[in-house]
């Protein structure tokens, strides 16, 4: 395979070859190239990984990448005791705030996760519960069609997580998750980041 291969890697402007989406855009580069798909053990890091995810469904990744400095000072860095203990004016100012997406629904939702995962401390943490549903392999999509937007893991880990207390959390946004985690590896092979993560081989 070629990086001219349809749907197949293409080499961006550095010659590296990369998922498509990856070229798309120079803020795309980089969290490609530094952050997506590499592991995320920490309850903070996986609590601003689920609320961002919530935050772009129906949106693209990129319009969430511009505001993430924009979020992660909305919402106190993400802290899960922090926004736990959110209330009417701290919703007040996040719907007055230009700078995130300015959805109530997911807001609301957003400080409802933070509560499910302060409450999941008792039974083991966030990080324990998302990481029990690593798979036992991970695909290998040579084209981005080849790419699932789902898989059995991602399905009973959107269950899970719904079990206790989150939204926005659909079999979906899960995978996508779980892809941004390193819980499954989809770039695509002959991607210069393949097996990148550690937590599977090239």
């Amino acid at each position: 395979m070629t990086a001219e291969t349809p749907g197949g890697p293409t080499l961006g402007e550095d010659g590296r070859a990369r998922s498509p989406w990856g070229n798309a855009d120079p803020l795309l580069r980089d969290y490609y190239d530094t952050e997506w798909g590499m592991p995320v053990r920490d309850e903070q890091g996986l609590f601003e990984r689920v609320s961002l995810e919530a935050f772009q469904s129906g949106l693209s990744w990129l319009t969430i990448l511009r505001k993430r400095e924009a979020f992660r000072a909305a919402f106190s860095g993400f802290d899960p005791d922090a926004v736990a203990a959110y209330g009417d004016a701290e919703i007040v100012r996040l719907m007055a705030d230009a700078g995130i997406v300015r959805n109530r629904a997911k807001i609301l939702a957003t400080i409802g996760n933070a509560q499910a995962t302060v409450a999941l401390r008792e039974e083991g943490g966030l990080v324990g519960l998302i990481w029990s549903f690593q798979p036992d392999d991970t695909p290998r999509p040579r084209t981005i069609s080849e790419v699932p937007t789902t898989s059995p893991e991602s399905v009973a880990l959107a269950k899970a997580l719904r079990a206790k207390g989150f939204r926005f959390v659909g079999p979906t946004t899960a995978f996508a998750l779980m892809e941004a985690v390193g819980m499954v590896d989809t770039h695509l092979v002959g991607s210069h980041r393949r097996g990148a993560s550690g937590v599977w081989p090239g």
